[in-house]
């Protein structure tokens, strides 16, 4: 790998872990990049999984030391969502480029539904919206098709992850992300595992990758604290729609 390969990585992760934690979608900036670098589609899969990984471990330690974390919370969502991964992530390792577009497109299209329904107001400042034991439930069951996306494919999995936290669990959006980077960070490590035995990781490109995504998640963490829900509702949709004209474009 020539050196300006090596500084282009660790940009792009830094711009894609910043995005990965206040939003999502910084996968898609990723994985074209290490395809451009000449990885068959699952080899940049699982390379990426590394700088997730680094990303996530980051970002859950900018919450932590913010004072932002619900360990028994996390913990129950990121259970839910591990079968899914280890399902997602054994189909994962054999996905091609057409099915990952595919696949991409119609889950980003349930998304951008789901987001075109009204919210109810919430009923307090920086506080969590109080949901039935159904809504509890629904949310936890949810989490095992998120997981099997997270392990299939990755990218855009933000966007799940904020649907069903904000959505049916009715957190408010900093803890949404305070969740978010935990339970991805978790099954990220089974998904690599996964990938890493099949030989599907370059561990130099995802340690470069991971340099930068570190970074990016450790300043989208404070910025999702500082800046509060109105800047991530606005990075949301902006990355939202970004997306979604990528996918109309190709």
């Amino acid at each position: 790998m020539e050196i300006w390969q090596a500084l282009m990585l660790a940009a792009v992760g830094c711009l894609a872990g910043f995005l990965n934690v206040m939003a999502g979608g910084g996968s898609l900036l990723a994985l074209p990049v290490l395809r451009l670098m000449g990885m068959p589609g699952p080899l940049a899969n699982g390379t990426n999984r590394v700088a997730l990984l680094a990303q996530n471990v980051a970002a859950t330690a900018g919450f932590r030391r913010q004072g932002f974390s619900d360990l028994r919370l996390s913990l129950s969502l990121t259970l839910c969502a591990l079968p899914g991964t280890v399902a997602g992530a054994l189909l994962g390792t054999r996905l091609d480029g057409v099915w990952f577009n595919r696949t991409l497109a119609a889950v980003m299209v349930g998304v951008m539904l789901l987001m075109l329904r009204k919210k109810k107001k919430d009923t307090g400042e920086d506080a969590q919206v109080a949901v039935g034991t159904r809504r509890f439930v629904l949310g936890h069951v949810l989490m095992l098709g998120v997981g099997f996306y997270g392990g299939f494919i990755q990218a855009g999995v933000g966007f799940l992850l904020m649907a069903v936290l904000h959505r049916v669990l009715g957190l408010d959006l900093v803890r949404v992300n305070m969740h978010k980077v935990f339970i991805v960070g978790v099954y990220t490590l089974v998904a690599l595992a996964i990938f890493a035995a099949r030989g599907h990781v370059n561990w130099i490109a995802g340690l470069i990758l991971a340099v930068g995504n570190s970074t990016g998640g450790w300043v989208g963490s404070h910025f999702a604290v500082r800046k509060g829900e109105r800047l991530i509702r606005i990075i949301f949709h902006i990355a939202l729609a970004a997306l979604a004209l990528k996918l109309l474009i190709g």
